[in-house]
């Protein structure tokens, strides 16, 4: 066991690990290699029964621990969307860990509430979110959604679902390309899968409003009581934008709660050029994003806006004895804004990014990606054996092999195939998608320190991939 009087001589073998880490990055394969079970069995059954030294730990990080991770900041990695991070937020996350504070409430430690709300207050500012809403940091987007559609159906039985149970009638609204957590979170929620409604999109993967609409007509006249519409900013598959003027003008015609998820797109909010994307918000209910997924802090960051607050925490609010303070009514409490009692002091991360690289410097970072994705959509679109299947739309680009000759049918196990062996190269890590069942691939490029040059060689690996399967 580290005395801890011995803090700042182990801490350099961290720090130094740490640096050469960031250092070697870059020569690690993205994608782990390892095989089911590798790592599992490296590990002793039994915890030692004597402390064993930091360094025999460090060895064995190296050893056991790097070769089974996915390296999420190396500057190849495409997949999914990015979990970005900056050293300001690691240096954030090392003081957090530090000072350990559980920051449930006020009183536990005010300086976690005040610098949570005035963040809030600054990403709403930049963002163009209504001055009149009010935010909170919730762990995940899933999370977010779940506390959303939590509050509505509570608003829709005038908070009877919480005293006697849900009934069986409520509905849920979303598209059909709208992500798993909506489905996960009605669920839980105690909706029932059965009343998630999907609605069809339109040629641009969005949800059609007239479909909504007619479909909420009909709901009511069977007996339904529709409770939330989930729209998204940017959906999972291909970053589509919902028509939110439209789909808030529907809910606030029926009195629907109205949930924005724009978990990954919501981050390019901080660009004037984008404020387009939430045109509608107004009307709106309640409102996500991540900034833990393109603006440069760690895993796990959420920010969640709601017009009204006070309905939020009648959904949450519960009060036992041991919480009961003086403050109370004063200050925000954020255990009441969300499903845990427990919260981790997230607040400081945010402000470290936001002060170290300015709104400017974040708006520098976040063009600078998406002049990137342009400029391979344009490698894409003047390469004969590739094409776009949808234009390319901030730092996100579908696209896919086409090989001279090949049927369309064989297509979809072609790109497959170019997909399973970038990956297993090591060099980048990229994921799919469909659209109209054909097999997709998925370009994004929001790494913190992605480069030109690395765009450069993902470009040069892809064709060498494709080539090489061209050829089988």
């Amino acid at each position: 066991m580290i005395d801890r009087k011995d803090f700042h001589r182990h801490a350099a073998d961290i720090t130094n690990w740490i640096q050469q880490y960031f250092d070697q990055l870059e020569q690690l394969p993205v994608k782990s290699q390892v095989e089911p079970g590798d790592i599992y069995q490296q590990i002793p059954e039994q915890m030692p029964e004597s402390g064993e030294p930091l360094e025999a730990i460090l060895q064995d990080m190296d050893r056991i621990i790097l070769p089974g991770m996915t390296h999420w900041q190396h500057p190849n990695f495409h997949a999914y969307f990015p979990a970005n991070s900056s050293v300001e937020s690691v240096y954030a996350e090392m003081m957090t860990a530090a000072m350990g504070a559980q920051c449930m409430i006020w009183e536990t430690s005010p300086a976690a509430a005040e610098l949570e709300e005035r963040m809030m207050e600054w990403l709403q500012r930049a963002m163009d979110i209504p001055e009149s809403w009010e935010g909170v940091i919730q762990d995940t987007a899933s999370s977010a959604t779940l506390v959303a559609i939590l509050t509505a159906r509570e608003k829709v039985t005038d908070f009877q679902a919480n005293e006697t149970g849900v009934p069986p009638n409520l509905r849920v609204y979303c598209s059909s390309q709208t992500h798993s957590s909506i489905e996960k979170a009605v669920k839980i929620a105690g909706i029932g899968r059965r009343n998630l409604i999907k609605i069809p999109v339109d040629e641009q993967l969005r949800m059609q409003a007239s479909a909504l609409e007619a479909q909420i007509k009909n709901d009511i006249a069977e007996g339904y009581l529709p409770c939330c519409v989930v729209t998204a900013v940017g959906t999972t598959g291909t970053v589509a934008i919902d028509p939110i003027p439209e789909v808030s003008a529907i809910c606030a015609r029926y009195k629907v709660w109205h949930h924005i998820d724009a978990a990954y797109a919501g981050a390019a909010l901080i660009l004037p050029e984008y404020h387009w994307m939430i045109e509608g918000i107004e009307q709106a209910d309640s409102f996500v994003f991540n900034p833990h997924k393109w603006l440069f802090t760690n895993f796990d960051c959420t920010a969640y806006y709601v017009k009204d607050a006070d309905m939020l925490v009648r959904t949450f609010d519960i009060l036992p004895e041991y919480l009961k303070t003086r403050t109370r009514g004063q200050v925000n409490d954020y255990r009441d804004w969300g499903i845990p009692l427990g919260r981790r002091f997230r607040a400081l991360k945010l402000w470290f990014v936001m002060r170290s690289f300015g709104l400017q410097g974040m708006q520098e970072r976040l063009r600078h990606h998406i002049a990137l994705n342009a400029q391979f959509a344009d490698w894409v679109r003047q390469a004969d054996d590739f094409e776009l299947l949808l234009p390319p739309f901030l730092n996100f680009t579908c696209f896919r092999y086409r090989p001279d000759g090949r049927p369309e049918e064989a297509l979809n196990a072609i790109n497959q195939s170019v997909v399973e062996r970038v990956n297993q190269r090591g060099t980048l890590f990229l994921t799919h998608t469909r659209i109209n069942d054909q097999y997709v691939l998925r370009m994004v490029v929001g790494q913190t320190y992605v480069e030109a040059r690395h765009m450069e060689a993902a470009w040069v690996e892809l064709r060498t991939v494709a080539a090489e399967i061209g050829r089988l």
